[in-house]
């Protein structure tokens, strides 16, 4: 009896070390991440992301509307194009560019008709969701496709 315990708990722990070690093969638990030269690991936020375009406060009557953001990233380097036309950009506008650290968002700027704001930015615990917001009158919410 002693002896089928011990087998059981040996394939136990080696199923649970390999389901361990795959997760580690995709960065944080299964993240989506890449390793930067100087070891640092940090969020891989390419690809296509909707949007919604929030204004408010002074901006308020510009109102809310989608989008589809192409995030292309070099590096720690992020930069978030226009997929599609929208009220006031056409498809190509450079709309965001952000730094990134293994912590999240170093900085983030939002490119308008207006200037640039520069704004804060939060990735979500699974690195889906992205909120970028310059705190007083435009606020985007990515996520994922």
């Amino acid at each position: 009896m002693a002896r089928r315990i011990g087998m059981l708990l040996i394939v136990v722990i080696a199923i649970v070390s390999l389901l361990g070690m795959a997760n580690s093969q995709t960065g944080q638990g299964g993240k989506k991440t890449i390793t930067l030269p100087n070891g640092n690991v940090i969020w891989d936020l390419n690809g296509e992301w909707d949007v919604i375009n929030e204004n408010y406060g002074a901006w308020s009557r510009w109102g809310v509307y989608p989008n589809i953001h192409r995030i292309t990233q070099t590096g720690s380097s992020i930069v978030g194009v226009l997929a599609m036309d929208d009220r006031y950009y056409k498809a190509g506008y450079q709309y965001i560019g952000a730094e990134l650290d293994k912590t999240g968002f170093l900085k983030v700027k939002i490119y308008t008709n207006f200037g640039t704001l520069d704004s804060k930015g939060w990735v979500s615990e699974d690195g889906n969701k992205i909120v970028i917001d310059d705190g007083e009158k435009f606020k985007m919410t990515l996520t994922r496709k």
